[in-house]
């Protein structure tokens, strides 16, 4: 029998990519690949891509001079780019680095066994169109082997926000939403599999409106569907726009008890000049008073966000409207970042704020976040959480998994097995999880 090959994936960036991979790696099991976690013995390597952080595409050039010697050793081995780089970057990757013989687009995935052939014949594979065919159609069935008891699922992908800091809309093109039946087959095998709990992703998953029996459905009404499989524990999604937080949405954290009391909702920025200036189309008054409905219908709802500070134009009256904001809502985690310029989108024209300015306020951001968030996990200590156990922890006997919270929790001495949920007692509350008995 002949060997299986390996194929060697490194994903960068969002779930959705962490998604994507899982899909490139199905897709190409079916032309005899098995995975491996080593570069180093693989038959094909692929690089799943994210344009999202500064030097994005300079960082993925660097690492694929390190595999030149790797391709030297082993002419045979086939070298590829997928994602939003792929997308952004096209031929110009296989100009700079003639050792990659596959560049693929998040929309083309679907097309990588055809591509792959194309490799081991000779020649080079280039494809970064926006196919109309939908690409989830496309991929065969998922394989049965049994899976862990989390799993991303991508239901809508693409942007029309056309924020003016974001590539999104120009790597992943417009908003597209996957017709529900199809994404409730896809949840079904998964749980079949073993999953317990799904995250919805999307790059505005809030906005998705994929096709139903009888119309469009709502990302609530999608939730509402899926809360009827048997065996499916646990519902997330990600990531969410302010404007599309609608009221049946706000409601089913409220009555949806699989809906999980955690909800990513980005901001960027406190202050409505610079808001303006991002094109978000929402002001820092109306972000609160989102928060305060949502709060209403879930008080004990952990709420996330994403900051961008330093952003053009941005002054000191700015960034303290960030502070306050921040100090406003009250995070249970956040993310933020210095703004860098994205080639091709209307911020990175302006004129630019210091580096040194950006560093400072982003300092002070994050001083107000990690504060944030050590205070929401204290508070933790001495209540009952529900915790599913997804994985041993370092010390013997000890089981990891996460709350309902998104909180990471540690039990020592832990007689369960993965995939079970059970009622935990918070006592300790560390840096960046919770310890706890079980109850």
């Amino acid at each position: 029998m002949t060997a299986p090959k390996k194929l060697f994936i490194k994903t960068y960036g969002c779930q959705m990519n962490v998604y994507d991979s899982e899909r490139m790696a199905e897709a190409l099991g079916g032309q005899g690949y098995v995975e491996t976690k080593s570069a180093d013995d693989a038959d094909m390597i692929l690089l799943n891509t994210c344009h999202i952080r500064e030097k994005a595409a300079e960082k993925v050039y660097s690492e694929l001079g390190r595999f030149r010697g790797l391709k030297d050793e082993n002419p045979d081995l086939k070298i590829g780019v997928a994602g939003c780089v792929a997308q952004a970057e096209g031929e110009e990757i296989m100009r700079r680095q003639p050792l990659v013989d596959l560049v693929v687009g998040p929309q083309s995935y679907h097309r990588l066994p055809e591509m792959e052939a194309k490799t081991r014949a000779g020649e080079k594979a280039l494809d970064t169109d926006f196919p109309e065919e939908d690409k989830f159609e496309k991929l065969k069935s998922r394989p049965k082997a049994a899976r862990g008891p989390t799993a991303f699922l991508t239901v809508q992908e693409g942007c029309d926000k056309f924020c003016a800091f974001c590539v999104v809309p120009y790597t992943r093109g417009v908003e597209v939403s996957r017709p529900a039946d199809r994404i409730l087959t896809e949840a079904r095998d998964l749980v079949e599999r073993g999953v317990r709990e799904i995250t919805l992703l999307g790059q505005n998953v809030n906005a998705y409106h994929g096709a139903g029996a009888d119309g469009d459905l709502t990302l609530a009404q999608l939730i509402w569907e899926l809360d009827k499989i048997d065996g499916l524990a646990r519902i997330r999604f990600t990531t969410s726009h302010p404007n599309d937080m609608a009221d049946d949405l706000i409601d089913a954290h409220g009555t949806c008890t699989k809906l999980m009391p955690y909800l990513h909702l980005p901001v960027q920025s406190g202050s409505d000049h610079i808001l303006k200036r991002m094109n978000r189309s929402h002001t820092a008054d109306s972000y609160l008073r989102l928060i305060e409905r949502i709060r209403k219908a879930r008080p004990d709802i952990l709420l996330s966000g994403d900051f961008i500070v330093g952003f053009p134009e941005e002054s000191d009256a700015d960034f303290q409207a960030t502070l306050d904001l921040a100090e406003e809502v009250g995070y249970g985690q956040a993310y933020s970042f210095k703004y860098s310029t994205r080639p091709g989108t209307p911020a990175a024209e302006r004129p630019q704020v210091d580096e040194n300015v950006k560093s400072e306020r982003l300092q002070r951001l994050q001083t107000l976040i990690t504060r944030q968030q050590r205070d929401v996990q204290d508070s933790m200590v001495g209540k009952n959480v529900n915790v599913l156990f997804e994985k041993p922890g370092r010390r013997e006997g000890q089981m990891g998994g996460k709350s309902e919270y998104l909180h990471a929790v540690h039990v020592a001495n832990a007689n369960v097995n993965v995939g079970e949920i059970r009622k935990v007692r918070i006592t300790d509350s560390g840096t960046n999880s919770l310890g706890g008995v079980l109850v």
